[in-house]
């Protein structure tokens, strides 16, 4: 079973095959526990909100609401990101997303194809560093790298989950890896002195 695809699990699991779900938990959980961590910045709150993702998502697999389209892995991620966003609700913080830059960019392929020539920034820096330097970016400015980054999401996937333009989202990444550069730049001088 640990080689079935994930659609063959949930109808394993949906069919009364409790190992079938005990699968997709260990398949899905750390890259999960990871997204929620990277977005509320507190592991007792990611525990809860990892716990709660779980339980949502076994109560609509067996409510046979999940709907198979080949990417349970964005379905769950979408689930576990709901709930953090509600998570920041609850609390009455600020989860309203807006564009803090004041700028959108209309030169869609442009912004695309610098955001994939930057994105060596992340791939090539140690991955203790650069999630270390995640935590001192802006709000949206981090949600957006670990959307993309993390959960391996499209920008339209991202703008479509977090009700913003793709070109706010390009505009967002954009600005993040600016400033993570930025970081990096200022880290590697204080190493050398």
């Amino acid at each position: 079973m640990e080689l079935w695809s994930d659609s063959a699990l949930v109808k394993a699991y949906q069919e009364g095959n409790e190992h079938a779900f005990a699968i997709l938990l260990q398949r899905h959980q750390k890259h999960v526990y990871n997204v929620i961590l990277m977005i509320v910045k507190d592991k007792f709150i990611t525990e809860d909100i990892f716990q709660d993702t779980f339980m949502k998502v076994i109560t609509l697999i067996q409510n046979k609401q999940y709907q198979d389209e080949g990417r349970f892995s964005h379905w769950l991620i979408r689930i576990a990101y709901n709930l953090a966003v509600d998570y920041f609700r609850k609390i009455k913080k600020n989860t309203t997303i807006t564009d803090s830059e004041g700028e959108i960019f209309s030169q869609e392929n442009r912004f695309i194809e610098e955001q994939e020539a930057d994105t060596n920034i992340l791939q090539t820096e140690n991955e203790h560093i650069v999630a270390e330097l995640l935590k001192h970016l802006p709000n949206e400015q981090r949600e957006v790298v670990v959307l993309r980054h993390y959960a391996d999401m499209s920008f339209k996937e991202i703008a479509e989950m977090t009700n913003n333009s793709i070109n706010t989202v390009l505009g967002r990444m954009r600005y993040a890896l600016m400033n993570l550069r930025k970081m990096l730049t200022q880290q590697e001088f204080k190493t050398l002195n």
